[in-house]
């Protein structure tokens, strides 16, 4: 496992340098700069231009910036600029004491080193992360075991109705529609929502009974199928929807921001209450999402195990159906699950950029926007170098835990 862990943090290393040279050569070849935007202010001189021109090193060819970029990344004396490109010799110091690395450089628009600048946004993402993670595998994982069980009956269908939809709706649009709800739920009473929750409701039922329609089946067979299914989703929407509608408005959800402005002030307790209270919203649009996704793959990965021949063989022996799920079916159901979770929370943490953006969440998705319309070149491949870190420790954590779930799989020897 050491030798794995230690081959996975090399390719690590160089798939970090692929990317960011393809990021890098792709920012150069946008038309423009930072200082194209400060041109078209008439207070700033020609004679500053050319200054900040070359304090950020933008007069240099792209390859040049590139090298210094990378070099300020890894360890490398303090005096290294004054190196030529091809003088390899200032890698090569005694006085350890006058080295540095991490130096991802300045930002352009702040003025502050760029590890500052994406400290705070950096944690705020990776927390929203993890709680979207948290709270859609502890949905997804039950429901989607409870469906490949009961597969063909109404919550399977139920179940799978939902994933589609969630699906296809877009998460920019549901955050809109969410913080509609939180900032105008009370000024509306129920006599105003309930007809347009009756018209979801309708509509969805409709829906409802047409999926819950079956082929070999007959025709009255059909009816009855239809009556069944359209009258649960649509009574089944409508509490969902008027509770919904309820908890908005007695909830008092904060919209925007990852902190009250008394936050400083608050106990312990306070403090994390007041995280969760902004987590919520964030947290939903997302996880009705992600629910979707992992859900389907849930009910797929349960069903192949149910149909193994261990399972039979369990069931003829008379080993109960509960054991059979939860102590056989399940656990060999997650391994193609937990494979999952390093490319899930990669794209947790580039997918949630929109949900920041359109909620106000002071994560790097909001941060990024803004760097990449000012042509902050160092900020955006700063981003880049975290997401593609997160990418690839995921995929290790990924590993890892399939190994501790599954004791047949062992990597390296």
């Amino acid at each position: 496992m050491i030798r794995y862990i230690a081959k996975r943090m090399l390719s690590m290393v160089v798939l970090l340098i692929g990317i960011s040279f393809i990021s890098f050569l792709i920012m150069q070849l946008a038309p423009g700069n930072y200082l194209d935007i400060l041109k078209l202010n008439p207070h700033i001189t020609k004679k500053v231009l050319l200054e900040m021109e070359r304090q950020f090193g933008l007069n240099k060819p792209w390859y040049v910036q590139y090298y210094r970029w990378v070099r300020g990344i890894l360890p490398h004396p303090q005096n290294w600029k004054k190196y030529s490109v091809w003088n390899w010799r200032s890698w090569f110091t005694w006085n350890f004491h006058s080295w540095r690395a991490f130096n991802f450089g300045i930002s352009f628009a702040y003025r502050e080193p760029i590890a500052k600048v994406l400290y705070h946004p950096m944690i705020n993402t990776l927390i929203l992360a993890i709680a979207i993670t948290i709270v859609s595998w502890a949905i997804a994982l039950p429901l989607g075991t409870f469906a490949a069980v009961k597969q063909g009956k109404y919550f399977d269908q139920a179940t799978i109705f939902y994933s589609y939809i969630g699906y296809a709706i877009p998460d920019f649009f549901l955050a809109l529609v969410v913080l509609f709800l939180a900032a105008r739920a009370k000024l509306f009473p129920f006599n105003y929502a309930i007809p347009t929750i009756q018209l979801i409701s309708i509509f969805a039922a409709v829906l409802g009974g047409f999926f819950s329609l079956h082929h070999p089946a007959g025709r009255k067979e059909n009816v009855w199928r239809f009556i069944k299914g359209a009258v649960l989703t649509g009574v089944g929407l409508f509490f969902i929807l008027l509770g919904t509608y309820y908890l908005f408005q007695k909830a008092n959800f904060p919209i925007g921001g990852s902190s009250s402005p008394d936050y400083y002030f608050l106990s312990p307790w306070g403090k994390f209450w007041d995280l969760l209270r902004h987590l919520a919203l964030p947290t939903l649009v997302e996880s009705v999402v992600s629910v979707a996704y992992m859900l389907r793959q849930m009910r797929a990965s349960t069903l192949e195990v149910l149909r193994a021949e261990y399972v039979t063989t369990a069931r003829a022996k008379g080993v109960s159906e509960k054991t059979v799920v939860f102590k056989h079916v399940f656990r060999n159901a997650l391994n193609p699950i937990i494979t999952l979770f390093g490319f899930q929370l990669g794209s947790l943490i580039s997918g949630i950029l929109t949900i920041e953006i359109v909620m106000g969440w002071p994560g790097l998705g909001y941060l990024i926007y803004r760097a990449i319309l000012e042509k902050d070149l160092y900020l955006v491949m700063g981003d880049v170098m975290i997401s593609g870190m997160f990418l690839i420790i995921g995929n290790l954590i990924g590993d890892i835990l399939l190994a501790w779930a599954d004791p047949r799989i062992r990597y390296g020897s």
